[in-house]
């Protein structure tokens, strides 16, 4: 039944797949730079370094009642073959790659659809300036997705 519905969210998921093409780091230019989000309780913060080398450094923490709760060292990286990958090791959880499927001047999406959750991560630059970050996917049976909003913030 998982796989079902697994095979079905990525099926409709990826109907707006362009063309396979080779994708650089450079596609993935606009998102360096610091981004913070949250609410009340939790503030959400993410940075990533300009690309350089085929790579783009990225790490992400969540601070709720003055404590870290959560953070995640990210690589982008463009392999040998071409691809880019999202490399991730968030706290707490084993390393795990998902491919660049699609990109633009605003827009990124990383699929693996082995993972448990998530399956699918999208990066998407809004009109505004401000960066929607989300992960989706199939859990426990259930198709879900979790929306982080993210406004640019300065570096310090």
């Amino acid at each position: 039944m998982i796989e079902l519905a697994l095979s079905l969210f990525l099926m409709f998921a990826q109907n707006d797949v362009t063309s396979p093409r080779n994708f650089t780091i450079q596609d993935l230019a606009w998102m360096q730079g610091c981004w913070q989000g949250g609410d009340a309780g939790s503030r959400i913060s993410e940075q990533w370094t300009v690309p350089d080398g085929g790579t783009m450094l990225g790490m992400s923490r969540t601070v709720k009642n003055g404590k870290t709760v959560a953070h995640e060292f990210i690589l982008l990286r463009q392999n040998e073959a071409g691809e880019v990958h999202y490399i991730a090791k968030p706290s707490g959880q084993a390393e795990a790659s998902f491919k660049l499927v699609r990109a633009g001047d605003r827009e990124a999406v990383f699929e693996n659809p082995a993972h448990d959750f998530p399956q699918r991560i999208i990066y998407r630059l809004q009109e505004d300036g401000s960066l929607h970050a989300r992960i989706e996917g199939v859990s426990n049976g259930q198709v879900k997705g979790v929306d982080f909003p993210m406004k640019k913030t300065p570096c310090i």
